[in-house]
């Protein structure tokens, strides 16, 4: 066991490199039979002998927290190991007391007293909800519930609301793989930019970044595959296919030959080289398969100049992943195991309660201050027409995003489209925006975010620096929407 084995996270959490995922205790437990949690827990022993010390789950992964939490306790080894948990609760809104619960249950699974990291999804970021519980689990957090707070699934506008905010993020874990670079763009500029540390899953695209599959017929995902399977050969698909796939593999297999060691390992040395990635996640079937002895052979080599142009000129002819980091879980094409959301969600609530107006008119308001004092709504829609009012990044009695105007913008944005899709609208729809700044010199950073936000519809737009009302306030943007 060596430094290089590990990683640092933020003040007092020292991690594996490898972190071994228990995502598939949930695929081993689909038929309904609950794993042992004694026998399986007794399974993570090789990995803590070996160093690779660091295991991730998450409250929905079947019984992982349990299997874990009995390791932790019953195991002398126990004691030298990491546990990173996540809470993904359901969209719509939410308490401080359902927060506590939820990270009390993780605690009591885990039969621990503090959480050594806790990682946050939000599946809308249009609800400001999800900032809500941030600043919550931040509160947990002071309390000593939780001794660190990461993100999982976050795109890099959003990771940079959170951190701009004040939120003490030390990581956002993210699908990142020879075949997903979208965390590399950027997600690596935002977490420089912070001192984030991305934590990559789907390294080894379920599996299929090995041997196994080199030189192989393309495989159907209709039976008898694993949920990670089907969920990885989506991003092949998506990647461009079964054929280009393949010359990849073929690619990685000759170095891989001249390192002596496997394609797995030289698919997840590429990443864990990156130097935005604080660790990579790899999939174990607790008492059923382990691979600790090529696992640990990624301490043993580093890739040449050479072996990166190889797998650089080999990804030009993949197609990019869509979307930002996490939006396979938000937005088409939803590359998950079942290409929908279906077995993560029921509905998407509206974040906003629509009101009746006059003469038709439907309204609908996000809560602040203003809209009582001065006499307006958020947004109102009357036939197919929408008008947003100018909107600031106040949430509550809270700036949002701090001095960063980026932050300002896209959370500003995020109000703009919890209002059109209140009612019945898209962000699409928007074919005006009109922006204003404070100060001319934070131009760029807001004309970027609007950038990002709008590239493919292109509304008409309008920039100007006027003085806004309310200090700490950098941009305030307001919309036309025709349905």
């Amino acid at each position: 066991m060596t430094d290089k084995m590990y990683t640092q996270l933020g003040e007092n959490l020292r991690i594996s490199k490898v972190l071994t995922g228990l995502w598939q205790i949930a695929d081993m437990e689909r038929d309904g039979k609950i794993l042992d949690p004694e026998k399986t827990a007794f399974a993570m022993e090789p990995y803590v002998q070996a160093g690779l010390s660091s295991f991730d789950m998450a409250d929905h992964y079947g019984s992982a927290e349990i299997i874990a939490g009995t390791f932790g306790s019953q195991s002398p080894l126990g004691i030298n190991s990491q546990m990173l948990t996540k809470w993904v609760p359901k969209p719509g809104k939410s308490t401080k007391a359902e927060t506590r619960k939820a990270i009390e249950l993780s605690l009591q699974r885990l039969q621990t007293e503090s959480l050594d990291l806790l990682q946050f999804h939000a599946w809308l970021y249009a609800d400001p909800v999800w900032l809500d519980q941030l600043f919550w689990l931040s509160e947990l957090k002071e309390e000593g519930l939780i001794k660190n707070l990461g993100l999982t699934n976050f795109d890099a506008a959003h990771l940079r609301i959170a951190c701009a905010s004040g939120i003490p993020i030390v990581s956002n874990q993210v699908c990142h793989s020879i075949l997903d670079m979208r965390a590399s763009h950027d997600m690596a500029k935002v977490c420089a930019e912070y001192g984030i540390k991305v934590l990559a899953f789907g390294t080894l695209a379920g599996g299929f970044l090995s041997e196994r599959w080199l030189a192989k017929a393309e495989p159907s995902t209709e039976t008898g595959a694993t949920w990670s399977q089907m969920k990885y050969k989506r991003f092949i698909d998506t990647a461009g296919g079964w054929e280009k796939f393949q010359s990849l593999l073929q690619t990685l297999d000759q170095i891989a030959k001249r390192h002596h060691v496997s394609i797995a390992n030289i698919a997840t040395k590429f990443i864990l080289s990156q130097e935005h990635v604080g660790g990579v996640i790899i999939g174990a079937r607790l008492g059923q398969s382990a691979h600790v002895s090529e696992t640990l052979n990624l301490f043993s080599f580093e890739l040449s100049t050479e072996d990166i142009i190889q797998i650089n000129q080999a990804q030009q002819e993949l197609s990019t992943i869509p979307g930002g980091c996490g939006d396979e879980y938000r937005k088409p094409p939803f590359l998950t195991a079942s290409g929908d959301l279906s077995h993560h969600l029921d509905e998407l609530p509206k974040p906003f309660e629509v009101v009746p107006g006059p003469g038709g008119s439907q309204k609908v308001f996000s809560g602040t201050e203003w809209e009582s004092m001065a006499g307006y709504c958020r947004a109102v829609k009357k036939g197919n027409r929408i008008s947003v009012s100018g909107t600031t990044a106040t949430h509550g009695n809270k700036i949002i995003g701090g001095s960063d105007p980026a932050a300002q913008t896209h959370f500003v944005i995020d109000k703009i489209e919890a209002a059109i899709i209140s009612l019945g609208a898209k962000l699409e729809d928007v074919v005006r925006t009109r922006i204003f700044v404070n100060n001319l010199k934070d131009w760029e950073p807001v004309a970027r975010a609007h950038g990002q936000r709008f590239s493919e519809t292109q509304p008409a737009n309008t920039l100007v620096e006027a003085k806004l009302v309310g200090d700490g306030y950098l941009v305030e943007i307001e919309a036309d929407v025709e349905i």
